[in-house]
């Protein structure tokens, strides 16, 4: 018992630099939620310049974390920090998306598999939003495009049957996604069969002959 003393002081070093660390990422992985967050709203308006900002500001963030957290990574795989991790691929997958950009990889974002994917899997949930936008103003081709995006995602996210320890629960979100797809195709169909049906009451009534 004479080393205890010894010991002890070391476990209290050791416990007050993973605390302090703790303390910091948890600040960080709420400033990164929020710029995902505010980058996803800047797409929805087409604000282009003010989501790339946000953006920037999330992946310099992530950075930060990555280095806080570089000696720690029981950390750094946390719930929360993957779970802010994530919503900077949402946003990230999201932009790309929308603005029919090449999708970036978990490589590009320098961030893990299954984190990557649990955010490709709520993405689908911001495309029926801009569908429904879309939608608003009358039937076009973009939301058609948007709505094959959200059925590649749906049909990859099916062949990813690992363990959810493997996976972070990406089963659970699949299952999500396809209400969201099934939803959305539906009021896709709707609004495209009332556009054929104005354009052709509008080129029968251009055929009839006018009264006097």
């Amino acid at each position: 018992m004479d080393r205890l003393s010894d010991i002890v002081e070391k476990a209290r070093q050791d416990f007050d630099l993973r605390t302090h660390a703790r303390d910091r990422v948890l600040g960080q992985a709420r400033q990164l939620t929020r710029h995902a967050a505010n980058a996803i709203r800047a797409i929805h308006r087409m604000e282009t310049d003010l989501a790339e900002e946000h953006l920037k500001e999330a992946r310099e963030i992530m950075a930060a974390m990555k280095s806080e957290l570089a000696g720690l990574p029981d950390l750094f795989f946390q719930g929360y920090t993957q779970d802010a991790i994530k919503e900077l691929c949402e946003a990230h997958i999201t932009y790309a998306l929308i603005r029919n950009q090449p999708l970036p990889s978990p490589e590009e974002l320098g961030v893990e598999t299954a984190t990557y994917f649990n955010g490709l899997a709520e993405v689908p949930g911001e495309l029926r939003r801009r569908c429904l936008d879309i939608l608003r103003l009358g039937f076009n081709g973009d939301a058609e495009r948007l709505l094959d995006c959200m059925d590649e995602i749906y049909i990859t996210l099916v062949t990813m049957d690992y363990p959810d320890a493997i996976t972070n629960g990406l089963r659970r979100q699949t299952d999500l996604v396809r209400g969201i797809l099934e939803r959305t195709r539906g009021d896709l169909t709707i609004s495209m069969r009332q556009d054929q049906l104005k354009q052709s009451l509008e080129g029968l009534m251009g055929r009839m002959p006018k009264e006097g």
